[in-house]
């Protein structure tokens, strides 16, 4: 598994990392997330990406606790926090108090002394964003973090972090989370040219369109069982589309003309971006887990990536 560099930052994360929003909650229990954490690790994938919301409020992370024993050491383990962790709403943000009570939360919860990333899920409009850099600042200098990044930030958001973190002599963020994938390209003109100013590894969420670049959903036929768009509506209605569909047509003749999958062509493609450091998937199968670990390996030509542009 290839590694590189997240931004200009000595941290190394594999091409592809393992997105574990699927662990807990009404997705796959504590025996299939273990079969899927391992199959990552032998296949040499050392980015491991949760947040405390994931599986029903934090039971992503203590699948995890449970399952990496003593490889978490060999691994690059990445949180969240900022999104709510109650019903009542009253448990989120990014305040100096909150922060403090999460990170010991999911400390607790992932079973390890660190956590190697530290993300603010999305920012939070009532704490200035110096109160989170300087908390930030804080528990990395404290060893209880490692590295920080943002999730969600617009383009101003992430100078102004940076900015103030330069200004006030903080630890500054060294990756964005944003969407970015094939169909969904918008940062390229917003979000991207703030972090390649300020040297920002990109780590890119839904990289399939919530699994309609994986090409198991086809134009006009059954949905397949078991997948997420058949199993929550809200991403039919954001991802399927006409739109969509003519660009998926183009996209499926273009790889079956040259022997490869769409999901190849996904996966591929982010690998091929100058600012992308690692493309989180996620899996509910090691069988998936390996399709995404090898999906990377599609060489793009320039002539191809002129031809997908078009």
């Amino acid at each position: 598994m290839q590694q590189r560099n997240l931004g200009k930052s000595g941290l190394e994360v594999s091409l592809v990392g393992l997105g574990c929003n699927n662990f807990g909650g009404n997705r796959i229990d504590l025996a299939a997330s273990r079969k899927v954490i391992h199959k990552a690790l032998d296949l040499g994938i050392t980015l491991i990406d949760t947040a405390d919301t994931y599986g029903n409020r934090g039971e992503s992370e203590s699948i995890l606790g449970e399952c990496l024993g003593d490889r978490r050491k060999d691994i690059v383990l990445a949180t969240k926090c900022g999104l709510p962790m109650d019903a009542a709403g009253l448990l989120k943000g990014a305040s100096r108090r909150y922060i403090l009570s999460a990170v010991e939360a999911s400390l607790k919860r992932l079973q390890t002394d660190w956590i190697d990333l530290y993300i603010i899920h999305r920012p939070d409009p009532l704490t200035p964003i110096e109160e989170t850099l300087r908390t930030l600042d804080d528990l990395v200098r404290s060893g209880k973090v490692r590295y920080t990044g943002c999730s969600t930030f617009a383009a101003w958001q992430v100078v102004e972090a940076q900015w103030t973190s330069r200004h006030h002599n903080l630890n500054r963020f060294v990756t964005c989370q944003d969407q970015y994938n094939v169909l969904k390209r918008g940062i390229e003109s917003t979000l991207q040219p703030a972090m390649q100013a300020y040297g920002l590894g990109l780590i890119p969420h839904t990289p399939l369109a919530a699994g309609l670049l994986s090409g198991k959903y086809r134009r006009n036929a059954p949905m397949p069982a078991g997948a997420r768009m058949t199993r929550e509506k809200r991403y039919v209605e954001r991802w399927i589309t006409d739109a969509n569909w003519e660009v998926l047509d183009r996209l499926t003749s273009f790889c079956e003309a040259r022997g490869h999958s769409l999901l190849e062509l996904a996966m591929s493609w982010l690998a091929s971006r100058p600012l992308v450091a690692s493309i989180i998937a996620g899996a509910t199968t090691p069988e998936q887990v390996e399709l995404n670990a090898r999906a990377v390996d599609w060489q793009l030509s320039p002539a191809d990536l002129a031809a997908i542009d078009k």
